[in-house]
């Protein structure tokens, strides 16, 4: 059985990941992949770690979990998916720095399911959106409360995940960026979901739906369909023509004003994490799935 762990990272997915894919329940049974509901194993799954502290999970731990995860005997593919795997929000950043925790929650996770291949998946996302995010997830932090003396610029995805690497020990990492989503969520729903590239999916225009209008979602799904993309690239050239013309601005657009931020604070927050976009990519032990 494989082991597969959606960890993210903080707004970036709302479950919805789980849900397109558990609204697909034929080609789950086809492929014997379980996606349960996320509410049915957070808390035995933090039970479990806590408990553990890290070590193997036994075969009675490893019973349990599965059996608040499915009632099907036969699983191939589990799939977990929580933001809280990484940290709560609160720890985000911290006075170490930004996501310090994050390395070191992968082995314990592996070990709940210690002979099993395990994977794990990650989205991730502008600390320009991210921060306000989470000043409006945790209204009744300050400011200061919430960059434990951090600049922004310091919060920088490349040496995380360049341990995350390291810390997944040659286990599939496969991460993505946020902004993406609407170029490549048809992979990265096959990348979590285990499918081949060919397997059609129902949900696969979520993230579209989320940000262009009814009219043009409309003639997107007319055209898909009159005109079916040979490849994923051709599929992304067409999306971005689409949105193009169509994309709704204030869907994409995040606004909470920050002490101190200005337009070009966040345009050299954005430079930088393009920059370590560009070099998570090239990090070995990284799967990058790219626009």
């Amino acid at each position: 059985m494989k082991v597969v762990f959606h960890l993210g990272a903080h707004s970036t997915d709302e479950d919805r990941i789980v849900r397109v894919l558990a609204g697909n329940p034929k080609v789950l049974e086809q492929y014997h992949i379980a996606v349960p509901p996320p509410r049915r194993y957070r808390m035995v799954l933090r039970d479990a770690l806590v408990s553990l502290k890290g070590g193997p999970a036994g075969q009675d731990v490893q019973d349990a979990i599965l059996e608040a995860c499915t009632d099907e005997p036969s699983i191939e593919r589990l799939v977990f998916s929580h933001e809280f795997f990484l940290c709560i929000p609160e720890r985000v950043v911290t006075e170490n720095g930004f996501y310090v925790m994050a390395p070191g929650k992968l082995a314990p996770l592996a070990n709940l399911f210690p002979q099993s291949e395990t994977e794990f998946h990650l989205a991730l996302i502008n600390p320009a959106s991210l921060i306000p995010q989470l000043a409006q997830r945790l209204p009744k932090a300050s400011y200061d409360q919430l960059m434990a003396g951090h600049d922004p610029r310091d919060l920088r995805w490349e040496p995380v995940i360049r341990e995350m690497a390291a810390a997944a020990g040659g286990r599939r990492f496969v991460v993505w960026c946020n902004e993406d989503l609407p170029m490549i969520w048809p992979e990265v729903l096959r990348s979590v979901g285990g499918l081949p590239e060919t397997q059609p999916l129902q949900g696969e225009l979520m993230i579209l739906e989320q940000i262009m209008p009814p009219d043009g979602i409309a003639r997107l799904k007319e055209y898909l369909q009159s005109r079916p993309p040979k490849s994923a690239l051709q599929r992304r050239k067409v999306v971005s023509a689409f949105l193009d013309k169509f994309v709704r601005p204030e869907a994409i657009e995040i606004e909470a004003p920050l002490p101190g931020w200005t337009e070009a604070l966040v345009e050299e927050i954005t430079e930088q994490y393009d920059a370590d976009v560009a070099e998570i990519a090239r990090i070995p032990g990284v799967e990058f799935i790219a626009p």
